[in-house]
Parts: C-alpha cells; structure tokens; sequence
C-alpha cells in the first residue's frame, strides 16, 4: 500500500525517531546521500504550488536535487490545475511520470484527494489543516539545542502562542505528542487547537508519556518552557486583520513574555514573520532565537523524509 504523509500522525513515533536520526545524518554530511539516484534510476519528484513559497520551493526543490533526483516544480498559475482540470486526475496524470507528488495547497480535503487518486506517495508542504514537514524541522532544531542529546525530546516542553487554530498548532501539538514532549497551547477562545486533535493528542500521550495543556493565560504557557514557538497571525485569505490583531496582541512574543521561560530557551517561528505583530524584533534576531536554524533544517528533515519514502532508507 502507498504511504503518504498528510499529516504529522500518518508515521509512527519510532518512525518519526528514525527520521530525525537520519535528517542529522544528511545535515553532517550534506553531499554524502544520492539515495533517489540508486543504481543510475532518477527519480523525478513533482513539487506542486497552490500557495506563493519561499522556503517550502527552495529546500524541496534543492533537497530533491542533492539527493540525486529530478525536482519537477508546478504552479497551478502556469498548469491546468489553475484551469479548473480536477484534482483527482492531476493525480492520476502526475502517477503516471513521478515518484512522489509534494503540494502545497490550501484545503486538506484537496490532498485528501490528491492522495486517494495518486499511486505514488503524496507529501503535505503545507494545507491549511496541517504542516508536518515543518514539524519535522522543527523537532530536529529542538534535538539540536537540547543539552539533554540529539533527539532527546521526551519531557522537553514547549509552548505554542497565538493562533493555534490552524496547521502550525495542529502540527506542534501532534508532533510534539509523538515525540513525549509536554505541550503548552496558549491562545484566546477560538483560537485554539479543535476538540478532535486535542483527542487525537491525548491518545497519542498515553502511548509517548507527553502532554497537552490549553490556556489563554500567555504567561502560564511559556512559564519554565524549554521551547517558544509562535506563527504569524494573519494567513493568506484573511480578512478580519484588526479584529485578529486585537484578540492576540497579548500573545506577542516580546521579551517579557519570553522572560517567563526557561533561562535557555529557544524560540522557534516557521516564517515568514510579520515583525511587530506575533513576535518582536528584538526576540527575532535576540540571541535564544533559532528561527534561521530551523528554516535551514526544513532541507534537511525532507530530504530524509522522501529518502525514506521514496529512495530506500526505509529498508
């Protein structure tokens, strides 16, 4: 049966463990793995754009190719898929001439789709649901930081602030559940993580021995956290911006609310930031801000992502 990975949960814990040994690996020898060009057969990778990107192109398409394959980059501006041709039979066409479909798009129910129709792995870059690959380089920049030891991440805690209602805290509070680590949501009423992921993350912790905690108290959350991590408030599509602005302005990652975590603390944000909303500059560029670390790692957490997929390292 096809995997795919749509969302944090579609591998296993241990599973997730293996990928983040072998995201290490590739970052320390960064040039040292060609495992989708195994015995001279290129794999080609189509990497599919519904949304604008930045790091989500660059590290896929560079990852894609340092590992030996063929990144085949699709805009749905320049593709039939912006002239109305069904998801399900882009997925069909794609099968029929890749390896893997990476995509980037807005509804889950589009990779939903996507998937049950592609007989190749699909891959979330992104939907509005859900951001595993981010979580991925997330978890492996915490294991980087940690004194503990690479990928120790059992009992580290992290807080989450501001809207967490989307794909960045659905993400963190399932990966991180996965990983053992305690969670700390802090957000207003109606932004916080729906009642089936807090579900789905309390079945998770009773396997991992990691937690879950929601509050809209901001200071609770990052009190003692090891880890910071936020998102911008306003996504593409928004239109509610002072009403949004107003709800989580006392969510800012500022430096008295990151004065309440752990003297060593990191602080984590997926990018882009709007500066002076959801986090200030002088914890952007402060020096506990690993936010340049974790956008380097998204390179190498998918790069060991669709090894292991698609190129072998599984087996």
């Amino acid at each position: 049966m096809t995997r795919h990975f749509l969302k944090d949960d579609d591998i296993t814990a241990a599973e997730q463990g293996d990928l983040l040994r072998l995201a290490a690996d590739m970052k320390d020898d960064r040039h040292g793995f060609d495992s989708l060009n195994q015995s001279g057969r290129l794999r080609s990778v189509a990497v599919v754009f519904e949304k604008p990107s930045t790091r989500t192109r660059l590290s896929f398409q560079i990852g894609i190719a340092e590992l030996g394959g063929n990144p085949v980059v699709i805009d749905s501006q320049s593709s039939q898929l912006g002239r109305g041709e069904s998801i399900a039979d882009t997925a069909r066409v794609l099968s029929r001439y890749v390896d893997a479909i990476v995509i980037r798009t807005f509804g889950d129910d589009r990779i939903a789709e996507l998937a049950e129709h592609a007989t190749v792995p699909v891959v979330n870059a992104l939907t509005d649901g859900w951001h595993p690959c981010q979580l991925l380089a997330d978890l492996h920049t915490i294991a980087e930081h940690r004194r503990a030891g690479l990928h120790m991440l059992r009992g580290t805690s992290i807080a989450y602030v501001g809207d967490a209602a989307f794909n960045m805290g659905n993400s963190t509070v399932i990966a991180c559940s996965m990983a053992g680590m305690h969670v700390r949501v802090g957000a207003p009423a109606g932004y916080q993580p729906a009642a089936d992921v807090l579900a789905r993350a309390a079945e998770i912790n009773a396997e991992t021995g990691g937690s879950v905690i929601v509050t809209d108290d901001p200071v609770k959350a990052v009190s003692g956290a090891d880890v910071v991590s936020t998102d911008a408030w306003l996504s593409m599509g928004m239109e509610d911006r002072e009403q949004r602005i107003t709800d989580l302005a006392p969510y800012q990652l500022n430096a008295a609310l990151l004065g309440q975590a752990a003297e060593d603390a990191i602080v984590l944000h997926c990018l882009p930031a709007h500066r002076g909303e959801e986090i200030t500059d002088a914890v952007m560029d402060g020096p506990q801000s690993k936010v340049f670390d974790q956008a380097e790692n998204r390179l190498h957490a998918q790069k060991a992502l669709l090894s292991w997929m698609i190129g072998g390292e599984r087996e």
